[in-house]
């Protein structure tokens, strides 16, 4: 909080630009290892969605298994993982992750069936859910305040800009050579990113455990709950925090519901091959990195409240020219507005998330806003499934933009009532 001098306030510092963000040692090595780990997981990402379309010929229920199976472990495991991170030393739980899943995605490249993919992914994921919170500690513990939206769209940034050159760079070369490629590149992804991460010094005090009796497994279990409990209080009795919580799952829900079939409306509906999937799936990337930068600017003349809706509505508005028009052009146009759209729900929810959560809680409500998340998720990616086989992919496409529309609404008149 600022603090008085006689009647005059000091003035809140400036919010840190792009290039003060990345002044900062440790922030700058996490988003080197975030830029070059995200690509390689896009990359595979990608080629394993491409194989079991157009090589495995997959069902829209096999595709979107695909999704669940890399999901369910971040809805079982995160808060759980939560509560660990927040009480492990930071440096040594990135490291281990990256050299941990370096070697499970290894086992990508003997995969010839749709459940063996299911199986490695999911393992991919556990050792995620430990990653993921410890990232957002790494970023809260060295980045001030007034830097925190800078830093958070400079994570974006690295998600976009890979979610842009990994697709079309996955559907390039898994045409032209297979995707044991894109495999090996994940691999070497994630070593280089432990290698960043080990080359700069991560400090963050450490929660000490409630002291408990040597042998006492029941109590430790215990005291695993309640720190997990404290978590979802948190989050429960803040009424901004809830809200973003909200609306990034009503967000992930729809695009849920119709993301993993995309890959089946460029084959099915436009006729298109997997360098077209490549395509129209990157340009969502690009619309991402054009909300992006403008969020610092957004951020400063709107509420939070207003851009999060704001980006609710817009992928309503995407997933609707997605399901009218049956064109290459319309679906490229579509991904991208459905891209921008969401940078203004993550980008703006991911800063208050940091901004209002005790440090010494990080890891517990981050982990359990991505549970929430990927719950919602799932929950559309398994809706989405069985409507396209009833209803046709298109149809499907059509309801999510009509259900984004009704959750931006609903959300909008509950702050009106909330504020009243």
């Amino acid at each position: 909080m600022s603090t008085l001098t006689g009647a005059t306030a000091a003035a809140p510092p400036a919010p840190m630009t792009f290039r003060d963000v990345l002044g900062i040692d440790v922030m700058r090595r996490v988003w080197y290892a975030q830029l070059v780990s995200l690509f390689g997981d896009f990359l595979a990402l990608f080629a394993v969605i491409a194989v079991v379309s157009f090589a495995m010929h997959g069902t829209p229920r096999q595709i979107v298994g695909v999704q669940v199976s890399y999901m369910v472990p971040f809805v079982l495991l995160g808060p759980i993982a939560g509560v660990f991170v927040d009480r492990w030393r930071i440096k040594p739980t990135l490291i281990s992750s990256d050299l941990l899943r370096a070697a499970i995605a290894l086992m990508l490249i003997p995969a010839t069936r749709v459940w063996h993919v299911y199986v490695v992914l999911a393992a991919l994921s556990c050792v995620s859910t430990f990653f993921a919170p410890a990232q957002q500690v790494t970023i809260r513990t060295h980045v001030p305040a007034h830097g925190l939206i800078s830093a958070n769209a400079l994570m974006q940034i690295a998600f976009m800009g890979s979610r842009i050159v990994g697709p079309g760079a996955a559907g390039a070369i898994v045409a032209a050579f297979g995707p044991t490629i894109c495999y090996g590149i994940d691999v070497a992804s994630f070593l280089i990113s432990a290698l960043l991460i080990a080359s700069v010094a991560i400090h963050r005090a450490v929660a000490q455990p409630t002291a408990v009796s040597p042998d006492s497994s029941i109590n430790r279990i215990h005291q695993i709950w309640l720190d997990m409990r404290q978590g979802l209080q948190f989050i429960l009795h803040h009424a901004a925090v809830l809200f973003v919580v909200l609306a990034m799952a009503a967000g992930l829900f729809t695009v849920g519901c119709f993301g993993p079939l995309v890959a089946i409306h460029v084959r099915d509906t436009l006729q298109g091959s997997e360098r077209l999937f490549g395509i129209v799936s990157g340009t969502v990337g690009v619309g991402m990195l054009l909300g992006t930068q403008m969020m610092r600017r957004l951020s400063q003349r709107f509420a939070d409240d207003v851009v999060v809706l704001s980006g609710l509505a817009g992928i309503g508005l995407g997933a609707l020219v997605l399901g009218m028009l049956p064109f290459a052009s319309a679906a490229v146009s579509a991904m991208a507005i459905i891209g921008l759209s969401f940078s203004a729900i993550m980008v703006p929810a991911q800063t208050l998330l940091q901004r209002e959560t005790p440090r010494e809680m990080i890891a517990r409500v981050s982990s359990t806003n991505i549970s929430v998340a990927f719950l919602a998720q799932i929950l559309g990616l398994v809706l989405s499934g069985y409507l396209a086989d009833i209803l046709g992919v298109r149809l499907v496409f059509i309801l999510c933009a009509a259900l984004a529309g009704l959750l931006a609404v609903g959300f909008m008149v509950r702050q009106k009532v909330a504020a009243a």
